[in-house]
């Protein structure tokens, strides 16, 4: 079963999100902040990442930047507010594979998700 973690610094959000992955057929695991996923990151393995933008202390941008500098495979689905287009081009030219806006709708992020994980084939690596 794929594993999908979430970072998001919003505990409501965190608490939807988890459970609609866990009806939907998916584990996840949630985060409050970068650094604590980061630190999980180092024990467990995750087929993909869903990152808010702004979050206190390491931003999702931050995060976005530091898993490609350290070559990571993990597919970054944002899940943000933030409406700024060039923030939104720069998330997706660093490597997100999508930018969603909130509110979304259990179909697009399950779909984005699906997506992400298919082309990654990271689930197959387990």
């Amino acid at each position: 079963m794929p594993t999908v973690a979430i970072v998001d610094d919003d505990e409501a959000v965190r608490e939807a999100l988890g459970d609609l992955l866990m009806v939907s057929g998916l584990a996840c695991e949630c985060f409050e902040g970068a650094a604590e996923f980061l630190a999980a990151r180092r024990v467990r393995q995750f087929d993909c990442l869903v990152t808010d933008i702004r979050m206190p202390g390491m931003s999702g941008i931050d995060l976005i930047e530091r898993l490609r500098d350290e070559r990571a495979e993990l597919p970054v689905i944002v899940l943000s507010s933030v409406l700024d287009d060039a923030t939104r081009s720069h998330a997706l030219a660093i490597g997100a594979r999508a930018w969603l806006t909130k509110p979304v709708t259990d179909e697009h992020l399950l779909g984005a998700l699906a997506q992400a994980i298919a082309s990654s084939g990271s689930s197959s690596k387990r």
